[in-house]
């Protein structure tokens, strides 16, 4: 029987196979409140497999409240001007001291955790210490109201120098450690960097801790979970009620994250994928859901050709043309040396005989614009340059597009029925995705098109 299978069993109420070992992960909506907190204390204690808790900051109670994280950064904003944080401190104990009271731990207090965070804050104001703060408290309290030990994420993982993962260091020592106690929290979103003081990782960096956590401990699956009931094939804010996405691949996941499907940080995929580990997106507020799983291979029937569909706006493109450009060696080279030189990373590169197109992010490339084009011109020696903005990107990602004939036909004949003019194409020979360019304008149109050619009118 499959790992996957075995999980499948807790359908029945049964208790799992105790040989499983799962890292757990929660958002900060799903530790906001005593509520929240008290749903996901129902979560782990349902599966005895469930061992290892990596929490987030707790995050909106709701539409108009303000996230802890968000609170902390705006301490060490003051704190930094040399003004009194006395005050804004204590708004932030209040809402941890809410989740405690609620909770009934009465012989439980972060009264010392707070003395110390305002002393250093005050002393030596530090962006990330202030930012990781927030989880480094709801960790505490979540082993506490589990009654299992709490590590603290800046003994167990590192950065190295350049303020990457230093990932031989983080996976030798964190699982030396996991190997000591068979339950533990790890508070999420911060380790300790080259310099030994506390380093976040970016917004949404728990999702990442949580797969380290996982990799370290060897676990056989890393449930993630969040507020909705795993991924769905297009954003609801664009597509009403779309389809919820059953299995999805490593890679999958990979081109959708970074076209902007927000449900998980996208290097999060890294550590688990180099075990295999495969990744369960679960609703803590429909615990019964099956949520998504995200796995290195499948053999899963899709219901769909198309796996997801996401975008994102915003995209400049620079038209390079020369005479005999493809005869000229090294011409590519020499293009993407103008933007080397002015420190931006380039998103798509189609090319035709005389012709070269870069596409960029427009906020990287609109100040250093000219500079840029100079250095082409420097370089290069085009015969013309032309810069182009307003343009949307939008990624058709599915495996099943490999053996579908007839995709690439469907997908533009959909968005001419729409009108929509297309200004860019580039597919990758993996045959695992589409990325069109369309104007800004066109960019919701061009989602609800795709979606309701390969998944509304699915014969």
């Amino acid at each position: 029987m499959s790992k996957i299978q075995m999980i499948d069993l807790s359908k029945t109420g049964k208790k799992r196979d105790t040989s499983m070992k799962k890292v757990v992960k929660f958002g900060g909506s799903s530790l906001a409140s005593a509520e929240q907190f008290k749903k996901v204390g129902d979560i782990i204690r349902a599966d005895e497999s469930r061992v290892y808790v990596v929490p987030s900051a707790p995050g909106k109670r709701f539409s108009d409240d303000t996230k802890v994280t968000d609170m902390l950064l705006h301490v060490y904003e003051t704190a930094s001007e040399g003004k009194d944080i006395t005050e804004e401190m204590k708004a932030i104990k209040a809402r941890y001291d809410e989740i405690i009271q609620g909770l009934g731990l009465k012989d439980f207090s972060l009264n010392h955790e707070f003395e110390e965070i305002t002393k250093i804050l005050k002393e030596d104001p530090q962006k990330d210490y202030a930012a990781s703060r927030g989880e480094f408290l709801n960790g505490k309290i979540m082993a506490a109201y589990l009654g299992v030990e709490f590590i603290d994420a800046a003994e167990v993982i590192f950065f190295n120098e350049e303020g990457n993962l230093n990932s031989y260091k983080t996976e030798k020592l964190m699982g030396a450690r996991l190997k000591k106690c068979e339950r533990a929290v790890i508070p999420g979103f911060y380790g300790t960097g080259k310099d030994g003081r506390v380093k976040t990782f970016s917004r949404g960096g728990s999702d990442v801790t949580g797969s380290i956590v996982a990799q370290a401990s060897r676990a056989d699956v890393y449930e993630n979970w969040t507020d909705v009931s795993g991924f769905l094939v297009a954003d609801p804010r664009i597509v009403p009620n779309p389809k919820p996405i059953k299995y999805i691949t490593y890679r999958e996941l990979r081109e959708l994250s970074y076209m902007g499907a927000s449900v998980l940080h996208e290097d999060a995929i890294f550590p688990v994928r180099h075990c295999g580990i495969p990744i369960n997106i679960r609703n803590t507020n429909a615990p019964e859901d099956a949520g998504t799983w995200i796995v290195e291979s499948t053999c899963q029937k899709q219901d769909y050709v198309v796996t997801g569909i996401a975008g994102k706006k915003d995209f400049c493109t620079i038209f390079i043309s020369k005479a005999m450009m493809n005869a000229e060696i090294g011409f590519g080279r020499k293009v993407l040396q103008a933007f080397e030189e002015n420190n931006i990373s380039f998103e798509h590169m189609p090319s035709g005989i005389d012709t070269m197109t870069i596409v960029v992010h427009a906020d990287e490339f609109i100040d250093k614009e000219q500079s840029v084009v100079s250095a082409i011109h420097r370089l290069a020696e085009p015969d013309s340059v032309e810069i182009e903005s307003g343009l949307a990107l939008v990624a058709v990602v599915g495996r099943g597009m490999k053996s579908a004939s007839g995709t690439a036909a469907k997908l533009f004949g959909a968005l001419a029925k729409e009108g929509i003019n297309i200004k860019m194409i580039d597919q990758g020979s993996s045959e695992l995705n589409i990325i069109i360019g369309v104007k800004n304008s066109d960019f919701e149109t061009t989602i609800r098109a795709i979606y309701d050619t390969f998944i509304t009118d699915k014969k």
